[in-house]
Protein backbone atom coordinates (compact mmCIF):
# COMPACT_ATOMS: atom_id res chain seq x y z
CA UNK A 1 0.00 0.00 0.00
CA UNK A 2 1.31 3.32 -1.06
CA UNK A 3 2.95 5.49 1.98
CA UNK A 4 1.48 8.89 2.77
CA UNK A 5 4.65 10.14 1.39
CA UNK A 6 4.51 8.77 -1.82
CA UNK A 7 0.74 9.65 -2.18
CA UNK A 8 1.81 13.63 -1.77
CA UNK A 9 4.48 13.33 -4.65
CA UNK A 10 2.14 11.87 -6.83
CA UNK A 11 -0.10 14.61 -5.88
CA UNK A 12 2.47 17.72 -5.83
CA UNK A 13 3.30 16.06 -9.61
CA UNK A 14 -0.17 16.16 -11.12
CA UNK A 15 -0.56 19.77 -9.84
CA UNK A 16 2.46 20.77 -11.63
CA UNK A 17 2.00 19.20 -14.78
CA UNK A 18 -1.46 20.65 -14.50
CA UNK A 19 -0.23 23.79 -13.94
CA UNK A 20 1.92 23.49 -16.93
CA UNK A 21 -0.20 22.27 -18.97
CA UNK A 22 -2.73 25.48 -18.31
CA UNK A 23 -0.25 27.88 -19.28
CA UNK A 24 0.71 26.41 -22.30
CA UNK A 25 -2.53 26.53 -23.39
CA UNK A 26 -3.28 30.23 -21.79
CA UNK A 27 -0.40 31.30 -23.69
CA UNK A 28 -1.43 29.86 -27.18
CA UNK A 29 -4.73 31.22 -26.56
CA UNK A 30 -3.17 34.83 -25.96
CA UNK A 31 -1.20 34.12 -29.19
CA UNK A 32 -3.00 35.36 -32.33
CA UNK A 33 -1.69 34.46 -35.71
CA UNK A 34 -2.03 37.57 -37.74
CA UNK A 35 -3.24 39.50 -35.57
CA UNK A 36 0.16 41.82 -34.85
CA UNK A 37 0.90 45.70 -36.05
CA UNK A 38 3.78 45.40 -38.22
CA UNK A 39 7.05 43.43 -38.65
CA UNK A 40 10.95 43.61 -37.51
CA UNK A 41 13.48 42.57 -39.95
CA UNK A 42 16.24 41.93 -37.48
CA UNK A 43 19.56 42.02 -39.07
CA UNK A 44 22.24 40.78 -36.52
CA UNK A 45 25.82 41.55 -36.92
CA UNK A 46 27.57 38.32 -36.91
CA UNK A 47 31.09 39.30 -35.96
CA UNK A 48 30.10 40.82 -32.40
CA UNK A 49 27.03 37.79 -31.96
CA UNK A 50 30.31 35.24 -32.50
CA UNK A 51 32.80 37.34 -29.64
CA UNK A 52 29.91 37.20 -27.54
CA UNK A 53 30.89 34.49 -24.86
CA UNK A 54 27.10 32.75 -24.43
CA UNK A 55 25.38 31.62 -27.30
CA UNK A 56 25.56 28.80 -29.52
CA UNK A 57 28.58 29.41 -32.14
CA UNK A 58 27.61 27.56 -35.33
CA UNK A 59 30.99 27.35 -37.56
CA UNK A 60 28.31 27.95 -40.02
CA UNK A 61 28.28 31.57 -39.22
CA UNK A 62 31.21 31.88 -36.69
CA UNK A 63 33.93 29.85 -38.35
CA UNK A 64 37.02 31.19 -39.74
CA UNK A 65 36.63 32.36 -43.02
CA UNK A 66 33.23 32.78 -43.67
CA UNK A 67 33.27 36.66 -43.58
CA UNK A 68 30.16 37.33 -42.71
CA UNK A 69 28.85 40.53 -41.55
CA UNK A 70 25.08 41.41 -41.46
CA UNK A 71 22.89 38.36 -41.84
CA UNK A 72 19.13 38.07 -41.05
CA UNK A 73 17.80 36.69 -37.33
CA UNK A 74 14.60 36.57 -38.69
CA UNK A 75 11.04 38.23 -39.48
CA UNK A 76 9.25 39.36 -36.57
CA UNK A 77 5.38 39.75 -36.14
CA UNK A 78 5.21 43.29 -33.89
CA UNK A 79 2.86 45.01 -31.67
CA UNK A 80 2.34 48.84 -31.53
CA UNK A 81 3.75 48.95 -28.80
CA UNK A 82 4.89 45.77 -26.81
CA UNK A 83 6.51 42.75 -28.54
CA UNK A 84 4.70 40.94 -30.75
CA UNK A 85 3.53 37.16 -30.29
CA UNK A 86 5.44 34.15 -30.49
CA UNK A 87 4.56 30.63 -30.96
CA UNK A 88 1.37 30.90 -31.82
CA UNK A 89 0.86 27.17 -33.12
CA UNK A 90 2.48 24.05 -32.96
CA UNK A 91 5.21 24.37 -35.62
CA UNK A 92 5.93 21.50 -38.07
CA UNK A 93 9.82 21.26 -39.32
CA UNK A 94 10.85 23.50 -42.03
CA UNK A 95 11.04 21.14 -45.33
CA UNK A 96 14.48 20.92 -46.65
CA UNK A 97 13.87 22.75 -49.49
CA UNK A 98 12.86 25.96 -47.83
CA UNK A 99 16.02 25.71 -45.54
CA UNK A 100 18.30 25.40 -48.54
CA UNK A 101 16.53 28.62 -50.28
CA UNK A 102 17.07 30.38 -47.01
CA UNK A 103 20.23 29.79 -46.00
CA UNK A 104 21.31 32.80 -48.39
CA UNK A 105 19.76 34.89 -45.27
CA UNK A 106 20.08 32.73 -42.50
CA UNK A 107 22.98 31.24 -42.16
CA UNK A 108 22.03 27.99 -39.74
CA UNK A 109 19.44 25.30 -40.19
CA UNK A 110 18.47 25.10 -36.36
CA UNK A 111 17.67 29.37 -35.93
CA UNK A 112 15.48 29.20 -39.52
CA UNK A 113 13.81 26.23 -37.58
CA UNK A 114 13.75 28.33 -34.59
CA UNK A 115 12.33 31.67 -36.40
CA UNK A 116 9.55 29.66 -38.01
CA UNK A 117 8.06 28.26 -34.35
CA UNK A 118 9.03 31.07 -32.78
CA UNK A 119 7.78 34.23 -35.19
CA UNK A 120 6.68 32.57 -38.44
CA UNK A 121 3.48 30.63 -36.57
CA UNK A 122 2.74 33.94 -35.39
CA UNK A 123 2.68 35.70 -39.50
CA UNK A 124 -0.96 34.17 -40.65
CA UNK A 125 1.54 32.84 -43.64
CA UNK A 126 2.56 29.48 -44.07
CA UNK A 127 6.00 28.61 -44.03
CA UNK A 128 6.73 28.51 -47.64
CA UNK A 129 4.86 32.27 -47.76
CA UNK A 130 6.65 33.05 -44.28
CA UNK A 131 10.47 32.26 -45.85
CA UNK A 132 9.30 34.09 -49.03
CA UNK A 133 8.40 37.42 -47.28
CA UNK A 134 11.93 37.15 -45.55
CA UNK A 135 13.71 36.95 -48.15
CA UNK A 136 11.89 40.01 -50.12
CA UNK A 137 12.55 41.90 -46.85
CA UNK A 138 15.64 41.49 -46.60
CA UNK A 139 16.27 42.19 -50.78
CA UNK A 140 14.83 45.18 -50.41
CA UNK A 141 17.04 46.53 -47.80
CA UNK A 142 20.83 48.05 -49.20
CA UNK A 143 23.56 47.59 -46.33
CA UNK A 144 25.94 51.16 -46.15
CA UNK A 145 29.10 50.31 -47.92
CA UNK A 146 30.98 51.26 -44.94
CA UNK A 147 29.65 49.18 -42.84
CA UNK A 148 28.89 45.92 -45.01
CA UNK A 149 32.43 44.79 -44.84
CA UNK A 150 34.69 46.71 -42.48
CA UNK A 151 38.23 45.60 -42.32
CA UNK A 152 38.82 47.72 -39.02
CA UNK A 153 36.99 47.89 -35.86
CA UNK A 154 34.17 50.76 -36.17
CA UNK A 155 32.93 53.17 -32.92
CA UNK A 156 29.81 54.64 -33.46
CA UNK A 157 26.90 55.95 -31.83
CA UNK A 158 23.71 54.20 -32.51
CA UNK A 159 22.27 57.23 -34.52
CA UNK A 160 25.06 57.43 -36.93
CA UNK A 161 24.34 53.56 -37.72
CA UNK A 162 20.42 54.02 -38.30
CA UNK A 163 21.67 57.02 -40.39
CA UNK A 164 24.28 55.16 -41.73
CA UNK A 165 21.30 52.61 -42.74
CA UNK A 166 18.64 55.52 -43.85
CA UNK A 167 21.01 57.16 -46.17
CA UNK A 168 21.76 53.90 -47.91
CA UNK A 169 17.48 53.26 -48.50
CA UNK A 170 16.54 57.03 -48.90
CA UNK A 171 13.34 55.51 -49.70
CA UNK A 172 12.63 54.25 -46.17
CA UNK A 173 11.99 57.35 -43.75
CA UNK A 174 14.42 58.15 -41.52
CA UNK A 175 13.00 56.44 -38.08
CA UNK A 176 12.57 53.30 -39.90
CA UNK A 177 16.04 52.08 -38.59
CA UNK A 178 16.70 50.99 -34.75
CA UNK A 179 19.95 49.30 -33.17
CA UNK A 180 20.24 47.40 -30.42
CA UNK A 181 23.38 46.45 -28.56
CA UNK A 182 24.74 43.86 -26.33
CA UNK A 183 26.11 44.78 -22.37
CA UNK A 184 29.64 44.99 -23.97
CA UNK A 185 28.58 48.17 -26.08
CA UNK A 186 29.63 45.40 -29.36
CA UNK A 187 26.04 46.47 -32.25
CA UNK A 188 23.94 43.40 -31.93
CA UNK A 189 21.39 44.06 -34.36
CA UNK A 190 19.95 46.52 -37.18
CA UNK A 191 15.99 46.46 -36.42
CA UNK A 192 14.07 47.66 -40.10
CA UNK A 193 10.41 48.24 -39.66
CA UNK A 194 8.16 47.20 -41.90
CA UNK A 195 4.46 47.14 -43.08
CA UNK A 196 2.54 43.68 -43.23
CA UNK A 197 2.65 44.63 -47.08
CA UNK A 198 6.82 45.12 -46.09
CA UNK A 199 6.85 48.70 -47.50
CA UNK A 200 8.85 50.64 -44.73
CA UNK A 201 7.61 52.06 -42.11
CA UNK A 202 8.16 54.33 -39.17
CA UNK A 203 9.36 52.25 -35.77
CA UNK A 204 7.12 52.13 -33.05
CA UNK A 205 7.83 51.94 -29.41
CA UNK A 206 8.08 47.95 -29.27
CA UNK A 207 10.85 48.09 -31.65
CA UNK A 208 13.11 48.83 -28.73
CA UNK A 209 16.96 50.83 -28.84
CA UNK A 210 20.54 50.66 -27.32
CA UNK A 211 20.69 52.88 -24.98
CA UNK A 212 24.62 53.23 -25.12
CA UNK A 213 26.27 56.40 -26.35
CA UNK A 214 28.46 54.44 -28.77
CA UNK A 215 29.01 50.68 -30.24
CA UNK A 216 31.48 48.78 -31.92
CA UNK A 217 31.41 46.85 -34.99
CA UNK A 218 34.36 44.37 -34.99
CA UNK A 219 35.98 43.39 -38.08
CA UNK A 220 35.59 41.37 -40.63
CA UNK A 221 38.34 38.55 -41.33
Amino acid sequence: MPSRRSLAIALLLCLLFSSVAQGRSRRRKSSNAGGFSYYLLVLSYAPDFCDQPQGNKDPRECGAGRHLGFVVHGLWPQDEQSRGPEFCTPASPVSQAIVQATLRYIPTESLIQHEWAAHGTCSGLNAADYFTALGKARDSVSLPPDLSQPGQKLELSPAQVESKFAAANPRFPQTAFRTSCYRNGELEEVRVCLNKDLSARACGPSAGACAATSVTLLPIH
